[in-house]
């Protein structure tokens, strides 16, 4: 029992540290831990009205943790409450259609350099998203696509939202990710990629305007440089392929990315 337990906190502790790695939160907590010390350290020393306000002030130290890591705290709570195992069987099916759509606007929006930031979200996920922005709830095509990001319409600004194999809206703006391990290479488009899949289970397209440059994002990783042929494998591992449709009569948009 005794190993099993050190097992236990060993693995909590690991999760813990992947999970603030890359943030702000190292920092934070090692500023809260040198407090903890310094306390230690007064108290030894016998300087008792020193001992007695930083007393005071980590009485209140579990209160802090919370407002100083709220954003952590949320993420963290989200994905907890994310079951992807259980979530699949209740996502509707991703035709091959739909892929063969966003990569032929794909291929366009690369060639031209036209900026594109397309989400593929889940079953009645980023409804407030898809409140603020502009509603279309119409079908997948890859000329709508092109025309929607092309600079000289008014809803080219934003992202575009795909659900339950449609475009739902478009002009949708997104949360900036704060991740200091992105490059300074990747601009607003690449960032609020990375921030929406943070705290939701998406798959992110984005097409760079200064460089017709692809890249996905999902959990809150960015991987660029990718090829039509990768786009469209990732998207298929992503979305399921026919075979694994088959076997359980849906399909998911599941998938693991490296932040490069």
């Amino acid at each position: 029992m005794d190993f099993i337990e050190t097992l236990l906190i060993a693995s909590v502790l690991v999760y813990l540290y992947q999970w603030i790695r890359g943030t702000f939160a190292i920092q934070a907590g090692i500023g809260i831990i040198l407090l903890v010390i310094i306390n230690l350290v007064i108290r030894v020393l016998g300087f008792t009205t020193i001992d007695f306000i930083l007393s005071g002030i980590m009485n209140v130290g579990i209160l802090a943790v919370f407002i100083i890591f709220q954003p952590e705290i949320r993420k963290l709570l989200y994905r907890l409450g994310t079951n992807t195992s259980f979530d699949r069987f209740f996502t509707r099916s991703t035709s091959e259609e739909m892929i063969d759509e966003v990569i032929e606007a794909t291929k366009e929006l690369s060639k031209n350099k036209i900026g594109a930031l397309i989400v593929f979200a889940r079953t009645s996920s980023l409804q407030d998203m898809v409140d603020a922005g502009v509603s279309i709830d119409a079908k997948i095509k890859s000329e709508l696509l092109v025309t929607i990001f092309k600079k000289d319409t008014p809803l080219h600004d934003g992202a575009v939202i795909i659900r339950n194999n449609r475009i739902m809206a478009a002009s949708c703006y997104l949360p900036i990710s704060q991740n200091p391990n992105i490059s300074q290479s990747f601009g607003t488009r690449h960032r609020a990629a990375v921030g929406v899949s943070e705290t939701n289970n998406v798959f992110v397209l984005v097409v760079s305007e200064e460089t017709g440059r692809i890249s996905i994002s999902r959990n809150g990783s960015l991987t660029s440089g990718l090829t039509i042929q990768k786009l469209r494998t990732e998207m298929e591992e992503n979305f399921g392929t026919e075979k694994f449709e088959e076997e359980i009569g849906f399909s998911t948009s599941q998938g693991e990315l490296n932040l490069k």
